[in-house]
């Protein structure tokens, strides 16, 4: 049959997920980085993924497809737990100030400085109100494994976005971070690396986003050795 579905531009998606979380069949999952339509029975055309869009990626069009299947979409939505808009409750951005606690109380151990959820630059909405103005610190996620102080040290006071330059999509995390740094107009910019050679694409991937939105913005990398010991360069 011929009907009304959406329809994703995956050259200007994202993949921030806020559409998830808008569509209320669960009919959009975020895969390799971009939104993709499940299936297109899963998908009533109404449109109201279109609106909550960033990056203005989702459209409506006509086309032949398979009909809507309401039952399809029950059996999907039980499926997920009953996740509001077929997504994860995990992946909701939040602020943890004030809720932050000592993670083991009597034993002395140290308060996480974690003050924003989520932490993968796949998952953050540009839009989150915790970007606006804020400090903000992109680290590689090997990073934690090599640098025991890395709360005190680096988080406390910032904004933590984490990613794999040789792992995830680097083009799609340039053009996530180029419109988080567009419309939150951080403070300031610190990118956390390891040593190894692979992991000076994320200093690359911030350099290109604030070169395109915002290159005014101070910029520091500091380079972790995976045996131990910080090294600091301004560029900015």
């Amino acid at each position: 049959m011929r009907r009304r579905i959406i329809h994703i531009d995956e050259e200007r998606c994202d993949g921030c997920g806020i559409c998830v979380e808008a569509c209320h069949e669960g009919a959009i999952e975020i895969v390799d980085g971009k939104a993709r339509l499940v299936s297109d029975s899963y998908c009533d055309g109404l449109g109201d993924c279109i609106g909550p869009c960033p990056q203005d990626a989702i459209t409506i069009e006509e086309r032949e497809t398979a009909p809507f299947d309401p039952k399809a979409v029950q059996t999907r939505q039980a499926a997920l737990g009953g996740c509001p808009g077929g997504g994860c409750p995990g992946a909701a951005a939040m602020t943890l100030e004030g809720e932050k606690q000592a993670s083991a109380g009597s034993s002395g151990s140290a308060a996480s400085e974690l003050s924003t959820w989520p932490v993968q630059i796949a998952l953050i909405p540009p839009n989150a109100p915790f970007l606006r103005g804020a400090d903000l610190l992109l680290t590689a996620d090997c990073v934690p494994f090599a640098l025991p102080d890395l709360h005190e040290r680096f988080m406390r006071g910032r904004v933590t976005l984490v990613g794999c330059p040789k792992l995830d999509d680097a083009g799609a995390h340039v053009r996530k971070l180029a419109a988080i740094i567009a419309e939150a107009q951080p403070s300031s910019v610190t990118v956390l690396r390891m040593e190894v050679p692979c992991c000076g694409g994320l200093t690359g991937m911030a350099r290109m986003a604030m070169e395109e939105t915002a290159p005014h913005i101070p910029l520091e990398v500091h380079t972790v050795g995976v045996r131990g010991g910080v090294s600091t360069e301004r560029l900015q």
